[in-house]
């Protein structure tokens, strides 16, 4: 699976942005998809998790009620909407898929990376 992200961007504090992830491979449809970030000077970070199907979502405290994850099987594409932001939530944000099971917030449980796109939100 190649993931793709796309989206990123400056924004005010208090916007929104939507990142988009494409998937190239037969495996999307059977890959938990996801989204972590990398503010600088810290480690990669979980953000959001959807289930291969949908019907399973999981955030981190830090975005959860204003980010949301979801996901179009049809297109291969993972989406992350972001209302609310706030400054500490520039960081570079990553997808991820995975067909491995594990502990969400765990790197080595990701099979799948992109490359990244970066997200700054100005004071």
């Amino acid at each position: 699976v190649q993931l793709v992200e796309s989206g990123g961007g400056l924004v005010q504090a208090g916007g929104s942005l939507r990142l988009s992830c494409a998937a190239s491979g037969r495996t999307f449809t059977s890959s938990g998809m996801g989204w972590f970030r990398q503010a600088p000077g810290k480690e990669r970070e979980f953000v959001a998790f959807m289930s291969t199907t949908g019907g399973g979502t999981y955030y981190a405290d830090s975005v959860k009620g204003r980010f949301t994850i979801s996901r179009d099987n049809a297109k291969n594409t993972v989406y992350l909407q972001m209302n609310s932001l706030r400054p500490e939530d520039t960081a570079v944000y990553y997808c991820a898929a995975r067909t491995k099971s594990g502990l969400l917030v765990t790197l080595s449980n990701w099979d799948y990376w992109g490359q990244g796109t970066q997200v700054t939100v100005s004071s």
